[in-house]
Formats: structure tokens, sequence, C-alpha cells
């Protein structure tokens, strides 16, 4: 349960245990890189491996490669990053975004995925503390941005991510908030159904496809966390954001227009403000309606 202002300043974890608490974050942040570096290679390398036994080809010799193997190296020139290069953030500004070998620029992405997952940690804790109900909440967040940013990277929404967070929303209901599982169940069919339906509409009206299957899902996962009452207001915000970004982009980078966007990072967006403050959004939404 959500805590008042005053109830969580004063409940903060002690100054030992937040210490540990930023530098367990930035870890997973780190290891959250990884994951959204790795896992599209890895899924494409899988797909390509199924094509070439479904046309009787024989296997590619590649090299492995998981989440562990190889280890870190640079996206330049391939030499491998020392472990001290390697810290989370510190190791970004110890070379000041370059890589020690070829000082070629290292992607913003690194320290902003690390900054990001330490932000959700501090306020999922600041605003429920420690606990297996707010684990839970942070796992989905955590899940969310690893999505929101393949998605930006790749426009790829991958099964192997969207499902588990369905499931894990439907199961944290019916473990922690039981009261919502209806409502959660409801909102994982509902928000499949409510952009399948309008995916089917726009190309049956222009004969082009509107956006992934892979935003259903993710919309489907975010109505069983969130329940079906926070998706109109959820599709709002991740519309409003969307149409924001299209626009400003439009305007500054002509050439982009009639290109694809994604729109799994808005989703995200719209997702982890529902988690994180959605009885508030909902008061004020419901009060703006006049309702």
């Amino acid at each position: 349960m959500r805590r008042s202002l005053l109830t969580s300043l004063t409940t903060l974890p002690p100054w030992p245990l937040l210490c540990v608490l930023i530098l367990v974050a930035l870890a997973v942040g780190s290891f959250l890189n990884v994951v959204i570096t790795r896992l599209p290679v890895i899924l494409m390398r899988g797909w390509r491996a199924e094509a070439r036994e479904a046309l009787e080809l024989p296997p590619e010799s590649l090299p492995r490669f998981n989440l562990l193997t190889p280890g870190s190296l640079c996206p330049h020139c391939e030499h491998p990053i020392t472990w001290h290069d390697n810290l989370p953030l510190l190791g970004y500004l110890k070379r000041r975004g370059r890589c020690a070998h070829c000082h070629g620029r290292i992607s913003l992405q690194y320290p902003l995925v690390e900054l990001t997952t330490l932000a959700l940690t501090l306020v999922v804790v600041w605003q429920q503390g420690l606990g297996m109900d707010s684990l839970a909440i942070l796992a989905a967040c955590l899940m969310l941005l690893v999505l929101g940013v393949i998605d930006l990277r790749t426009q790829l929404l991958p099964d192997i991510l969207t499902q588990p967070l369905l499931w894990g929303g439907l199961l944290y209901h019916l473990v922690f908030a039981p009261s919502g599982l209806t409502e959660a169940i409801i909102g994982a069919v509902a928000g499949y159904l409510v952009l399948w339906s309008l995916y089917w509409l726009f190309r049956l009206l222009t004969r082009r496809e509107g956006m992934g299957q892979g935003d259903f899902k993710l919309l489907a996962a975010l109505g069983a966390w969130c329940g079906w009452p926070s998706l109109p207001l959820l599709l709002v915000i991740a519309t409003l954001l969307g149409s924001i970004y299209g626009i400003g982009l439009q305007l500054l980078r002509p050439a982009t227009r009639g290109q694809p966007i994604a729109f799994g990072p808005f989703l995200v967006i719209a997702g982890w403000l529902m988690l994180l403050c959605g009885p508030t959004l909902m008061a004020a939404y419901m009060s703006t309606l006049g309702l």
C-alpha cells in the first residue's frame, strides 16, 4: 500500500542500507544494459537457426553468444572492457563516455539505464518500503524499462519479456491484492483487444500496419498490473506523449516523416506513471471528467 509523504520520509531505510540499495540498483542497471543489447541478437540468431532448419540448410557456425559470454566489449573496436572501466556509472564517467582503447564514443544508453534503474528503485522503496510486494512492483518497472529501450532501439517487443510481465501482473494480484484480481484479468483481455481492434481497423482502412503486435501484448501486461479502469488514462498518456514526440521529431528532422515510430516507450512511461502514481492520476482524471 502506498504511504503518505510524511510516513515515507520517516521510514526510509537507514543510510548504510540505502547505500547498499544504491549500489545494488546500479549493478542491476548494468545487467539490464546487457539484456537490452544482447537479447535482440540472441533472438535474431534463434530465428535464423529456425529458418535454416525449416529450409533444410546446414546450421551456421557462430561463436558462442549469450548474456554471459563473451565479456563486455567496445561496440566499435570490440576490445575487451576492463573491470574498472565496466563499473556501473563510474566507468562511464571515468572515461568520459569513450572507449579506453579506440576512444570511440560509448552510447548514453548505458548510464541512462543505470540511473533510471536507480531512480525507479528509490521511488518504489520510498513509496512502499522494502517488501515482497514492492519488489514485485520494482521488477515490473524494470521489465518495462528493458522493453521500452529494446523497442526504441530495434522496434521489437519480445514475447519472452511481455508474456512473463503479463503473468506476473496476474500473480501479483493473486498473492498481494486479491481484491483486484478480477480487474487485472479483465485489464489483460481488454488491453490486448483494444490495440488489436485498432490495428485491424487501421489495416482495413489503409491496407497498412499502424503498429506492431508486441504493443498488444505490452498493453495487455499493463492491464494485468494496473487493472482495466486504468487503461483509458494509460492510453491517453501514451498517445499524448507519442504525438508530442512524433510532431517534435518531424519538425526538427523533416527527413523522418513517414518513418515508423516505436509506441512501446510511451506505453512504458504511461505504465510507470500508473504503477507509481495511479490513484493520484486517476483521481485527477476523474475530476477532470466531472465524475
